[in-house]
């Protein structure tokens, strides 16, 4: 069976032999380039236990602000199971304690309407102070950060007379607040990262990005900030509804890196009306001030995608393996960037396919689809090797989404799955109950390229005896915080998302976004390209997100600043529109957008400032498939 490299992308797409879905060779590469790849199928599952990751601690706390200080630091950490190597990451935590540094982080607990204040520190260096370079390959020949540049070319896409290897000077970072209602300062914008404080930075070398002093500035003026070398300091007002939120860096060009290597994280807002009482939902969750042996209903679930080699290091391709060549600058064609890379093993919170022992009782789990590229079908089921789609032995009831709950909980039942896209969060419950100790029940993955025996596999659920009563509401009985959406609109615009074909070879060599005109005509932008997007200060506007894309991509549309409601879709050049999907009737700031379709959000705009939207598959956002938008 000869699948193509276009077939293989097509989303939501499984091939399966025998009820089993088939690895696509997209992912393969020949097997002297992979010969030290350890081999998904050698790995045990299930003999770690989930690791349930802890509330970041403060590093201040007043009547009206809790502050934090927070590192991004090189360390290793014990993904695979013991007996296996440790991997080398890069990680946060709280910089006055670094036994609390964790891939992913852990979690920053906040409250609507106090806010929360956190010195990022970017301290990617050895114990003698030195920048390390980064742990994966990094494309210097795409529009990124460009530190080599210095202040003239930061930011840049560089000129090169011949083709470059990777680079391996200091890692930049910025930090993103996913979801978050901020004021631009503090919304991690691209081009305002910093690097370490080394003392080996190379001379010419750009320190900062090209809007970093610009926000430091504002960030003074407003808040009385303090942004030290290798720092920034951001303010989250959390003006806005309960949910889970999450971290994570967002360098130019580097972001696919950055978060691969481990630099994300959970933000969890709780209170305020768009909250319910405790007691009503499974819990308690981690907090602060949890004595220890706490007994916790409420989890947080990060998946990742990782590949390893069989020294513990992560394995990331340092060529492109949509081309053989030629490369950048014979051709156009970038020579390490790949379009689209699948990793080959599953981690959540940080361990390859853990267990996670549960009561026969309810459970609340706070979903993030933390890969790259990779889109989840999730279901709880009691084999993996049924064929897809899987009968679910448990439903998943969902009661929230990006931005909070949804209006009314929604039942996934039958052989119906929950397709969660890289950056989103579902807030779920999972009903154990009535079901006997020593019962084994399983997260399964359905999503495209999920392969059966490893990507397929999420973790594991042992049903052990109760030790509490539940005295938690039932999903079908709960009664939600109402949600209004947007209202009104005064302006529809139309963007895009498309690839760019190489000029030299049917390859990809730019994912693109772009306007497209009244009649359909699109026309193709990249990120160094003037704004285009100005929508107006108090407006509400309804975005059309039109996919060209040849390949049949799904992309995931994220705007910054706001929570949209997904209004519909429709087919490019029908009329008939399409509902948006149960579970994203609540507010949204990433979602589906699939290929060859029209897909509306509807928000409203109340921060004067520039900030981005693009396509959340990071191996697409990093090769120009983003835009700045300035509310003006």
């Amino acid at each position: 069976m000869n699948v193509t490299r276009r077939q293989a992308l097509r989303a939501g797409a499984i091939a399966t032999v025998a009820g089993a879905a088939l690895e696509l060779p997209l992912w393969l590469e020949s097997r002297g380039a992979r010969a030290a790849e350890l081999d998904p199928t050698t790995i045990p599952q299930f003999t770690s236990q989930l690791h349930i990751l802890p509330a970041m601690p403060t590093s201040a706390v007043s009547s009206t602000i809790d502050s934090y200080t927070v590192s991004a630091r090189p360390f290793k950490q014990q993904i695979l199971p013991t007996g296996f190597p440790s991997t080398p990451v890069f990680g946060f935590g709280a910089t006055q304690d670094s036994s609390t540094l964790h891939v992913p982080a852990c979690t920053i607990e906040a409250t609507v309407n106090r806010q929360t204040q956190v010195t990022w520190a970017n301290q990617l260096m050895n114990s003698a102070g030195q920048y390390m370079p980064h742990i994966l390959p990094v494309d210097p020949t795409l529009h990124w950060a460009n530190p080599p540049g210095g202040t003239g070319g930061r930011d840049s896409v560089p000129v090169f007379t011949s083709t470059p290897g990777p680079y391996t000077g200091p890692v930049p970072l910025v930090v993103h607040m996913h979801g978050a209602h901020v004021y631009e300062e503090s919304d991690g914008y691209p081009e305002a990262w910093f690097l370490p404080n080394a003392s080996n930075i190379p001379s010419g070398y750009a320190t900062v990005g090209s809007t970093y002093a610009r926000y430091n500035t504002e960030a003074v003026n407003r808040f009385g900030a303090t942004w030290n070398t290798g720092t920034a300091q951001y303010e989250y007002g959390n003006d806005q509804r309960a949910t889970a939120l999450w971290f994570h860096d967002h360098s130019l060009g580097m972001t696919r890196l950055n978060v691969r290597a481990g630099l994300l994280g959970m933000y969890v807002l709780r209170g305020g009306s768009s909250d319910l009482k405790a007691g009503i939902l499974p819990g308690p969750a981690p907090a602060r001030d949890n004595a220890a042996g706490t007994q916790y209903y409420e989890i947080p679930l990060i998946i990742q995608d990782p590949s390893f080699n069989t020294d513990g290091t992560q394995y990331l391709p340092s060529a492109n393996t949509f081309s053989s060549g030629p490369y950048i600058p014979q051709t156009d064609i970038p020579p390490i960037w790949n379009d689209v890379y699948f990793g080959s093993t599953i981690t959540v919170n940080g361990h390859t396919w853990p267990n996670l022992n549960v009561e026969p009782r309810r459970y609340r789990f706070r979903v993030l689809n933390g890969c790259a590229v990779r889109p989840l079908t999730l279901k709880v089921v009691s084999s993996l090797t049924a064929a897809a789609p899987a009968s679910v032995a448990v439903p998943i009831w969902v009661i929230g989404s990006d931005g909070g709950f949804l209006p009314h909980p929604v039942e996934l039942s039958g052989k119906t799955g929950l397709p969660v896209l890289p950056a989103e969060r579902y807030d779920i419950i999972v009903d154990f109950t009535g079901l006997k100790p020593g019962t084994h029940l399983y997260l399964s993955n359905e999503g495209a390229a999920a392969t059966v025996g490893t990507t397929a596999s999420v973790m594991r659920f042992t049903v052990v005896p109760l030790k509490s009563a539940d005295t938690s509401v039932a999903p079908q009985h709960l009664t939600l915080p109402s949600y209004t959406p947007p209202a009104g609109t005064s302006t529809t615009r139309r963007v895009s998302f498309t690839e760019v074909a190489s000029s030299f070879a049917s390859v990809v060599s730019v994912d693109a976004c772009g306007t497209v005109d009244a009649s359909g005509t699109n026309t193709v932008r990249t990120w160094g390209d003037p704004v285009t997007e100005t929508p107006a200060y108090g407006s509400t506007e309804t975005w059309e997100v039109w996919n060209f894309t040849g390949s049949g991509i799904s992309h995931v549309f994220h705007m910054h600043l706001v929570q949209f409601q997904v209004v519909n879709r429709q087919t490019i050049g029908s009329s008939t529109l399409q509902s948006p999907y149960s579970y994203e009737i609540g507010p949204k700031d990433s979602c589906d957008a699939p290929a060859g379709m029209i897909t509306r959000v509807k928000a409203h705009f109340d921060r004067h400032g520039t900030y981005v939207w693009h396509c959340h598959l990071l191996d697409h956002e990093d090769n120009s498939m983003m835009r700045p938008f300035q509310v003006v």
